[in-house]
């Protein structure tokens, strides 16, 4: 069984590296606009907030710590949420450009996706038709042929090069083959206990999200951490909402946000990030589910505190 929890901890994913400026409005993108968004989710709910960078000019995903350390020290000041930098980036990023803002900024909790895998955003081309920014396009179409790389020795690098940071890592796994390399490093000693274990659904290239799925993905990591872990679940795109209360239903943590769905419901935008989080709190509380406090997931993933950041 997973670790005992009395209470879910929500994690909301602000921006991300996969929507596009031109498909919706909400999105954030200036460090302004993320800034207020994740305090904004943070009030709504969310323990955890997960951020990455954008360009302001164009809103192209950026790994240039510069652009990090003008929205997390604002960040933290006015929320007490805990700050999870990403180390995936974007598909098209090498690993070392991927790492810089987990290794410089050294956050409480940093995300690790667990092994290479397509990853297909071009379905979206379908639905978008025309682009602010001549990046968009290209960006969708290339990845029909792109690989998100993240190989062993990537993941060893990742691992090893924050190890003196403190930060734990969120472990991001998309379908059970990640799970199963997130237990080879722990057998090496690589990753330590408590696991954050980040399953998630509906990314093209990843485990579909099918209930079956789900419970593939549950049973799985059951075997392999023990009551060693925290699970938590992530739906991509209009399985945001079912999955993550799916999930709370059988002992487990969510995460929502504008990274994984721009959608509050069919055909209708969401107008930010802490409409998301609004309504699956929402949801928790009529399951007589307790929302988690930063404090308190601090204490249950074991967290190095806020005061222990570089920003």
């Amino acid at each position: 069984m997973a670790a005992p929890q009395s209470k879910v901890i929500v994690t909301c994913a602000i921006t991300g590296g996969i929507h596009t400026p031109s498909m919706s409005p909400y999105l954030p993108i200036t460090p302004q606009q993320i800034e207020d968004e994740a305090v904004a989710a943070a009030e709504a709910g969310a323990a955890i907030v997960h951020l990455h960078a954008r360009l302001p000019e164009n809103g192209k995903p950026s790994q240039d710590p510069a652009l990090f350390r003008q929205f997390l020290p604002k960040i933290a000041e006015r929320s007490d949420a805990v700050i999870n930098l990403t180390t995936g980036g974007a598909p098209h990023m090498l690993v070392e450009e991927r790492l810089q803002p987990a290794l410089q900024l050294k956050p409480e909790v940093a995300s690790l996706n667990m092994g290479s895998m397509n990853f297909g955003l071009y379905p979206m081309l379908a639905r978008q038709k025309e682009f602010k920014h001549d990046w968009e396009r290209p960006y969708l179409e290339g990845s029909e042929d792109r690989v998100f790389r993240n190989t062993f020795k990537e993941i060893q690098y990742i691992l090893e090069s924050c190890a003196d940071n403190g930060t734990r890592f969120e472990i991001e796994c998309y379908d059970t083959s990640h799970l199963y390399t997130a237990a080879h490093f722990i057998d090496r000693g690589i990753l330590k206990a408590p696991f954050f274990i980040q399953s998630v659904f509906g990314l093209l290239g990843g485990i579909g999200t099918h209930a079956d799925d789900v419970m593939h993905m549950r049973r799985t990591a059951e075997r392999l951490f023990g009551d060693d872990y925290y699970w938590s679940v992530l739906g991509a795109g209009r399985s945001q909402i079912p999955l993550a209360s799916m999930s709370a239903s059988m002992g487990g943590n969510v995460r929502v946000g504008l990274e994984d769905s721009l959608w509050d419901g069919p055909g209708r935008l969401a107008s930010s990030n802490a409409q998301q989080v609004t309504r699956i709190v929402q949801i928790l509380r009529g399951m007589n589910l307790e929302i988690a406090t930063p404090q308190e997931t601090r204490d249950m993933l074991q967290l190095k505190g806020k005061n222990a950041v570089a920003f």
